[in-house]
């Protein structure tokens, strides 16, 4: 990281308080940067304010819309433009970082607000986002404000070019490897077991698959176990489960941190089996880093990330009987789960945030060039045409 220290504005279009891909990686790349020395502020919607942590800003309370197969929070609207203009001609920026400018919130609320040196991240992945791009003719103009634009995948940027015609350096979510490089055995996960982290009461997380595969799995293993963790209602997903198969689940709820590093560290093998929506897969990176055998659906995301099976083992996307061939391959030959385990354990140190924080303040560089700092724009034509107004 350059010694320069800089004024970095980082805008999250999600709530703070809901857990999240986007809200992670805004949270650990602020705190990465605040870490180097730089001054770091981070506006986002939050439903609570009294907990925030000192660098975030709370733009308002978000609202829930459907969006690309979950339930987005997000904040748009008169008055929360109010509040971004006001953010931005406050924070005397050097550079102002977007996540996710072309969905209707706060991120492209800033996008429309501010002049000089600006950067979007785009996560989304997906042949056909209703909402997010459901406001084209005022995205263009808008996206074309960004000096410089970051895709965290490779799905992510095709997507980015699919709909806006536009292009994207990629760069990864990042992690902070270290944290899961040492995670520590723990004899209640080991064995033959099956780990799955995630909100597993959205359809798109794909826990019915993995249910769906158990089955032809315990006819080859049967003393398999699966452990979920995750937010969510253990007690509705248990009533989804046959009576049968109930006691080979454990619901942990949250974990902290640690425990997942040792958790991933600790179960026979780690299940990814989303059905779509996921733009990188930043879990399936914090697995292979802790050293995981990781099986995962066949979608581009984690196909992209996995290295077409180098580093991980791909089944068919919603296939269940691939899923439990696979599951059942891996656990009766533990050389080979093993081995691809320590490729992937190897390879998951390119997502440390050592590495991927230099390339995202690289990006900055490259926005700042010739630049004179983050401005709020005379002219909000945009926004103005999307309320009906002239001028």
């Amino acid at each position: 990281m350059p010694l320069s220290k800089k004024r970095i504005g980082i805008v999250c279009p999600y709530g703070w308080d809901t857990p999240g891909g986007v809200q992670s990686h805004v949270r650990d790349l602020a705190e990465y940067l605040i870490n180097e020395g730089h001054f770091v502020s981070v506006l986002a919607p939050a439903i609570d304010d009294e907990n925030l942590p000192s660098y975030v800003t709370s733009a308002g309370r978000p609202i829930s819309i459907p969006y690309n197969g979950a339930v987005a929070r997000v904040l748009f609207g008169p008055i929360a433009f109010s509040r971004v203009r006001h953010w931005i001609s406050q924070g005397n920026f050097d550079v102002l970082h977007l996540h996710e400018p072309a969905i209707p919130s706060i991120s492209l609320l800033a996008c429309w607000a501010a002049e000089g040196p600006l950067v979007g991240t785009f996560h989304a992945a997906a042949k056909r986002q209703k909402v997010s791009f459901a406001v084209i003719p005022f995205l263009e103009p808008v996206i074309e404000k960004l000096n410089a634009r970051i895709a965290v995948s490779e799905a992510a940027r095709e997507t980015l070019t699919e709909h806006l015609d536009t292009d994207a350096i990629v760069v990864p979510n990042g992690i902070y490897a270290s944290l899961y490089r040492d995670g520590k055995l723990d004899e209640r996960w080991t064995g033959n077991t099956i780990g799955f982290i995630g909100r597993f009461e959205e359809p798109r997380k794909g826990l019915s698959v993995l249910i769906d595969a158990l089955p032809a799995i315990i006819t080859e293993i049967p003393d398999i176990k699966v452990f979920v963790a995750g937010p969510g209602d253990s007690e509705d997903a248990l009533k989804e489960i046959q009576p049968a198969l109930r006691s080979r689940f454990t619901f942990m709820g949250r974990i902290s941190e640690e425990e997942k590093a040792n958790f991933l560290a600790s179960v026979g093998l780690y299940i990814a089996p989303n059905t779509g929506g996921e733009s990188f897969g930043i879990i399936l990176a914090e697995a292979l880093a802790a050293g995981a055998s990781v099986v995962a659906s066949d979608i581009p995301a984690f196909d992209s990330l996995l290295g077409h099976g180098e580093y991980g083992t791909l089944f068919e996307s919603e296939n269940p009987q691939d899923l439990a061939v696979k599951v059942v391959a891996l656990l009766k030959d533990s050389v080979a789960r093993k081995e691809i385990a320590q490729r992937g354990k190897n390879y998951a140190q390119a997502f440390d945030w050592d590495v991927v924080a230099d390339k995202i303040y690289d990006v900055y560089q490259m926005a700042m060039v010739g630049g004179n700092g983050v401005t709020l724009s005379s002219e909000n034509r945009a926004w103005n045409k999307l309320l009906g107004r002239q001028g």
